[in-house]
């Protein structure tokens, strides 16, 4: 098996590097970007630049290295950002993966491509894979565009793997996560604002990379729900974090999501039903608590 992983640098990217670097029954060649974040972590990692809007390099990149699978984790995820710029979030999110998939399909290659809850409207959930999708967002929009790339491409072998907030720690910087913002404004004593009205099943990156391995290793068809499977708010989640670290609750206070105005407008209720991944792939999620363990062991 070969494996070419796009978005290494990024949060699912690194966790997928990690993890495939336990299997040297893998070949490996990871993409991003600009240059490799995981030198120093992984010297012998196999890099190569890839801007996955460039249909010759990627055409050039996937014929040169000849891999059995990509692992498609690329694309432009601020919400806010993506509403802001819509023709960058388009190019990034739809255009890239038009010509992944059609290399993929010429090549003979599987590909495993990320998406996300935000193609839902969020009046019900937890989800299932077969939920009628309705996006209020132009990243919704943009992510469901390529979910439906990857189906209509002829001859392409795909699964399509769909997650809820995603949760981690970053080598070497970059964005902040909610068990690590709670835990430290608590720290410094700081009230902060969090929302009761939005429901998620919050995804530990591990576990999600976790999932894709599954995906390409069984080489898997169609569309996975993975994530975490517990149902919870920001607010509950936030709980959580402060009974962990034994911080004062008291600072914790419940808004609703009007409180906060934001470009992109967020579905109120998703969240994911896993059981199609846990019975075909075998996937066994970390609940929150154990994840915040980690990062805590993580961060130190």
């Amino acid at each position: 098996m070969k494996i070419l992983l796009t978005g290494s640098n990024g949060l699912l990217g690194q966790k997928l590097v990690g993890l495939l670097h336990q299997h040297p029954e893998v070949a490996l060649v990871a993409t991003a970007r600009g240059t490799n974040r995981l030198a120093d972590l992984y010297p012998d990692l196999h890099f190569v630049p890839l801007d996955v809007t460039d249909a010759a390099r990627v055409w050039q990149v996937l014929a040169q290295q000849q891999p059995t699978h990509v692992i498609h984790t690329a694309a432009m995820t601020q919400v806010d950002d993506c509403e802001l710029n819509q023709d960058a979030c388009w190019m990034q999110n739809v255009t890239a993966v038009e010509h992944l998939a059609a290399a993929c399909a010429d090549l003979g290659i599987h590909l495993t491509h990320l998406s996300t809850d935000f193609i839902f409207n969020g009046k019900e959930g937890p989800l299932a894979e077969d939920a009628a999708p309705d996006p209020l967002s132009h990243y919704g929009a943009s992510k469901l565009a390529a979910e439906r790339v990857v189906q209509a491409t002829p001859g392409l072998r795909w699964a399509i793997a769909r997650t809820v907030l995603v949760y981690g720690t970053l080598h070497g910087g970059g964005r902040s996560n909610i068990v690590l913002w709670v835990r430290d404004s608590l720290r410094k004593g700081q009230k902060i604002k969090i929302v009761t009205d939005q429901w998620r099943t919050p995804t530990l990156a591990e576990d999600l990379a976790e999932g894709c391995w599954l995906l390409a290793r069984q080489s898997a068809q169609g569309i996975y729900h993975i994530s975490g499977y517990e149902l919870l708010t920001p607010f509950g989640m936030a709980e959580q974090v402060a009974d962990f670290f034994g911080l004062d609750k008291a600072l914790l206070e419940p808004v609703d999501s009007t409180t906060f105005t934001q470009p992109g407008r967020r579905p109120l209720r998703t969240g994911f039903i896993i059981e199609k991944a846990e019975r075909e792939l075998g996937y066994q999620p970390r609940s929150f608590r154990e994840g915040i363990a980690l990062l805590a062991h993580q961060m130190g």
